[in-house]
């Protein structure tokens, strides 16, 4: 789903970047650790705060990245244009990678598989296109926060998540 003016506002600015920076990609190097070298696919990659925090912190050789939302993949170009070609950007849908089985050898998802109508595919989506051994490194917000009045108030996604902790179970 494209976000809504609060949630793109939200998502553009520099305290969701800080975050992403300080919080989460300190959390995700912590349980799931570095890469050395390797393809790495961002589904949803907004302005692409999260491909520069990929290709900066995780030791990737080259990263895929896409969103659903047109003015996300503009900024996000805006912002690739340093990094040659290390990044590839596209527009396209969590539910239906653009990419062959076994390609890549992580994937992120810094919080955006509660904005899919169909995340159950996109989870299988992810796994499908993860090579054997490959790491998932997800930040997402779960049901209990979304379902809070404020945010349902705030935000469309409330009527598709059913994300919980248990959710993200690949086989």
């Amino acid at each position: 789903m494209i976000l809504n003016r609060v949630e793109y506002i939200l998502m553009n600015n520099p305290i969701r970047a800080a975050v992403q920076r300080f919080v989460e990609v300190r959390r995700l190097l912590r349980l799931g650790g570095a890469l050395d070298g390797g393809a790495a696919l961002e589904i949803g990659c907004g302005r692409g705060v999260g491909a520069q925090l990929v290709l900066g912190h995780f030791g990737v050789a080259s990263l895929d990245a896409f969103d659903l939302d047109p003015r996300m993949v503009r900024r996000a170009r805006a912002r690739s244009e340093n990094w040659g070609n290390r990044v590839r950007l596209w527009m396209g849908d969590a539910a239906a990678i653009a990419a062959a089985d076994a390609t890549y050898d992580a994937v992120f998802d810094f919080g955006i598989l509660h904005h899919v109508p169909q995340w159950r595919v996109a989870l299988a989506e992810v796994s499908r296109v993860l090579k054997p051994g490959g790491r998932f490194f997800a930040e997402e917000v779960l049901r209990p926060f979304i379902q809070l009045a404020v945010s349902r108030l705030l935000f469309d996604h409330h009527r598709v998540s059913g994300l919980t902790p248990w959710s993200f179970r690949l086989e």
